[in-house]
């Protein structure tokens, strides 16, 4: 591996898919406040050109580039446009249902949907797959090189009514840990974030198939639920830690959350000064 000298006089760069809104939006405009050029990824324009705006507001330095994940040809272009890539932070996915996998009432929403299924493994598994084998080549010419991955503790725990989205984030925390055995030797670090509860806007929306009365309900109750720059700033610590140092896995769960299926719904005596 050699590096290319011409990074070592330039800004870093940091490729954010599903960059447009929530958790993705989040890092981009952490990464572009530690010195990151912010390249942010997703399929909506106008979202996009929302963080862009954001981020160049604040004095940072930022581009929007619409890019589906579940295209090869968007990948390959989109990839393509970049002249250098120090890190890659696999953000695109999310949850489709409420999946079941017991075949019962087929009028019963919650029994599984095999459509869902194929879409949330589209995205969160080939997605991360396609971008990461397309960006390789830019990442092996970077003294910076790290990808992250972020997954959810879906991807290490089950839950009843979660089947398809936790098979799907076994998967995005697999390829990290395959990818990571692949590259050993090499000087890219390979980090598997993951979140537990996150309060976003479009999360558990999309999941629910925009029932906003049940999407409001995941989080009722609940005191402090994690919020998407508290993942971003997960993502700049890993990222800014020396290059020799790769945290390999990171789960992060708001105190209120002790496990998937555990969590406490009131208030929290949080010894407020």
């Amino acid at each position: 591996m050699t590096t290319d000298p011409s990074t070592a006089l330039s800004r870093p760069t940091a490729l954010i898919t599903g960059g447009g809104t929530g958790i993705g939006a989040a890092i981009a405009r952490r990464l572009s406040r530690d010195g990151f050029d912010v390249v942010v990824a997703g399929r909506r324009r106008e979202k996009l050109d929302e963080v862009v705006a954001d981020i160049e507001s604040a004095g940072g330095s930022a581009r929007a580039l619409v890019m589906d994940v579940t295209d090869p040809g968007s990948v390959t272009q989109g990839v393509a446009s970049l002249d250098r890539c120090d890190v890659v932070v696999n953000n695109a996915g999310g949850a489709l249902g409420v999946t079941r996998v017991e075949d019962g009432d087929p009028e019963e929403v919650e029994d599984g949907d095999p459509e869902e299924w194929e879409r949330m493994f589209a995205t969160n598994v080939v997605g991360t797959l396609r971008v990461i084998q397309a960006v390789l080549p830019l990442l092996r010419r970077s003294s910076r090189a790290t990808i992250v991955d972020i997954s959810s503790i879906a991807g290490e725990r089950v839950y009843e009514g979660g089947a398809g989205y936790v098979a799907a984030k076994h998967g995005t925390s697999v390829v990290s840990e395959t990818l990571r055995l692949e590259l050993n030797g090499e000087n890219i670090r390979v980090v598997d974030i993951r979140p537990g509860m996150v309060h976003t806007e479009e999360f558990s929306l999309t999941r629910l198939h925009g029932d906003r009365a049940a999407a409001d309900k995941v989080y009722d109750g609940v005191d402090r639920p994690l919020v998407a720059d508290d993942v971003a700033e997960c993502v700049g610590f890993v990222v800014g830690l020396p290059q020799h140092v790769n945290i390999d896995t990171m789960v992060v769960k708001p105190v209120a959350q002790a496990a998937p299926h555990k969590i406490h719904r009131g208030p929290i005596d949080w010894k407020d000064a």
